[in-house]
């Protein structure tokens, strides 16, 4: 199956500002970046993957924490209340199941982050949703996005 890995310049570009944007506005890049890693190990999207475990690793994130990330709740001495809020947050917002984000996740949330960093937060989560739904619905592999 051949399938096309390139994507409209307009849409890689908003999807990129949006990105950009929230996380400028969450203000912790590895905060982020355990975000976009854990959503796209939900959504099993390798090219995000790749992507955002480079950067979390040039941001300075750990390797324990790294490997340890799908298992955040059973790893929780690892990872800081505020860490353990987003990361609940980004799966339910991620999979949806009940076909909304349970109070008690928004709730514990709005705890750990003022309303505009939730709400960048929350931005952040959706932007990656969509790269991953990008990128897995093509199959584009790791490092595998043509320019």
């Amino acid at each position: 199956m051949n399938r096309s890995q390139t994507l409209d310049p307009q849409v890689s570009q908003a999807m990129s500002a949006l990105s950009a944007a929230a996380k400028k506005g969450l203000g912790d890049p590895v905060l982020a970046e355990l975000v976009m890693i854990r959503a796209s190990q939900v959504n099993h999207c390798a090219f995000c993957l790749d992507m955002h475990l480079r950067l979390a690793r040039k941001n300075g994130e750990s390797e324990d924490r790294i490997q340890l990330l799908n298992a955040w709740e059973e790893a929780e001495d690892l990872y800081t209340g505020r860490e353990r809020a987003a990361l609940a947050l980004t799966e339910a917002i991620t999979v949806l199941t009940d076909g909304f984000v349970p109070d008690a996740v928004y709730e514990e949330a709005a705890k750990h982050f003022e309303e505009a960093e939730l709400a960048h937060l929350i931005a952040l989560i959706t932007v990656i949703n969509g790269w991953n739904r990008l990128m897995v619905s093509r199959r584009v592999p790791p490092g595998g996005l043509q320019k």
